[in-house]
């Protein structure tokens, strides 16, 4: 009788080491994936080619996102598909790049590289430095939360704007049909 008493515990115990080695490796992956990011965008700036970040690496560094009031920065990845966002935030397809006459989107997933955004408030500035070493100040607007597949985001407006976006909301455990969206405005480039 007591041996099943403890098989109950222990399987309990084991089933939570795993879950947490899971989200450890999850956070760890994006940490050291942020590094190597690091190295090839500062590569590709110095160069003027583009770097992968690992030699098998579909995807490569467009940009460096930095909100310095909180000691924010993610280096940006082209492309938004579901693997390109396990390594950092992605360059929403057939969006303009920063500074460019548009909107530009960024993504990325709100436990990880866009954790940040919770504490971004208007007014303070994002730095969007492009793999071409220009940088682009803008200042957050605001905020919206909205449907996935109901944005409003027009990426052809007149105007010269930023969006980053991930899921909402910040605290959820499973994913949903909601995105936080931030919404800024260039100030100077």
């Amino acid at each position: 009788m007591t041996r099943t008493r403890c098989i109950g515990p222990l399987l309990l115990a084991v089933a939570g080491l795993i879950l947490f080695g899971q989200s450890a490796y999850i956070h760890a992956k994006a940490l050291l994936a942020q590094v190597l990011l690091e190295r090839a965008f500062d590569t590709t700036i110095a160069t003027g080619h583009t770097t992968k970040p690992w030699s098998w690496a579909d995807t490569w560094p467009v940009a460096r996102i930095e909100v310095k009031r909180i000691g924010a920065s993610a280096i940006v990845l082209a492309g938004s598909s579901g693997q390109a966002l396990a390594f950092g935030p992605g360059h929403v397809e057939f969006t303009p790049n920063a500074g460019e006459r548009g909107v530009a989107v960024y993504s990325a997933h709100r436990d990880t590289h866009f954790r940040f955004l919770r504490n971004v408030a208007a007014g303070d500035e994002i730095d969007i430095t492009r793999d071409d070493g220009k940088t682009f100040r803008y200042r957050a607007d605001g905020s919206s939360v909205v449907r996935f597949d109901a944005s409003g985001i027009d990426p052809l407006t007149d105007g010269h704007e930023l969006v980053l976006s991930t899921c909402w909301p910040f605290d959820a455990l499973t994913s949903g049909p909601y995105r936080y969206l931030l919404h800024a405005t260039l100030i100077k480039s």
